[in-house]
């Protein structure tokens, strides 16, 4: 019976995750799943995106974090329009959290969403909050086995982003060791390599939203 109870659950979430995808479509606005580890640098390259996409295309921000709303903060003041939800214990936003943030969105002002989930390589890749595309961030930071270790996210999503490459030379990160394992999992996801500091590889993240942006 548990597992029917979970399943019923897990079926209504799908349903919601549809309804918020239809509501994006009628207004006209794209969004996206970012999911990577705390630190990883998710705030930063969004960041990076609005600064690149200033003048082409208005970016919104739901941001999931357990406690706090200082990314949030943070992008405001570069004049985002963001939103916070705060999960107290949980590990993932949910699409019921989605949907109530989406109504104190205003989306016919907005383009492109970046849903900032969780810090979480695990929990976030099951549920859809009604996204078109899932996000996979990982940075040279965490080492390079983050695709062998959580080849769901690797699997499921549709772009990912090697952030902080600036500090390749100062760490073991392996490159090639970090593509063989994505490989494995996923031979054709394409990968952009980013610094948020440096600004290598910020302008291809920013085409690749845009891209996304035309065809959906």
């Amino acid at each position: 019976m548990k597992v029917a109870i979970k399943e019923d659950i897990l079926k209504e979430e799908d349903r919601i995750g549809g309804l918020n995808r239809e509501l994006l479509r009628r207004n006209g606005v794209t969004a996206f799943n970012l999911i990577g580890s705390p630190g990883a640098g998710k705030t930063s390259l969004i960041e990076a995106a609005y600064h690149q996409l200033s003048g082409k295309a208005s970016i919104g921000v739901i941001e999931g974090d357990l406690a706090s709303d200082k990314d949030t903060v943070r992008l405001r003041q570069l004049g985002l329009e963001a939103l916070q939800i705060n999960t107290g214990r949980g590990c993932h936003l949910s699409p019921v959290m989605i949907e109530e943030a989406l109504s104190g969105m205003p989306l016919d002002s907005i383009e492109i969403l970046i849903i900032e989930n969780v810090g979480n390589l695990v929990c976030p890749v099951s549920f859809d909050l009604g996204e078109v595309a899932k996000i996979g961030l990982a940075s040279v930071a965490e080492g390079d086995d983050k695709p062998t270790k959580y080849p769901l996210l690797f699997r499921e999503a549709s772009v990912v982003i090697l952030n902080k490459i600036d500090l390749i030379p100062h760490t073991d990160f392996n490159l090639e060791n970090f593509y063989q394992g994505l490989r494995a999992i996923n031979p054709t996801i394409p990968v952009i390599e980013v610094s948020c500091r440096t600004g290598e590889g910020v302008e291809e993240w920013g085409e690749w939203l845009m891209n996304q942006n035309r065809t959906i």
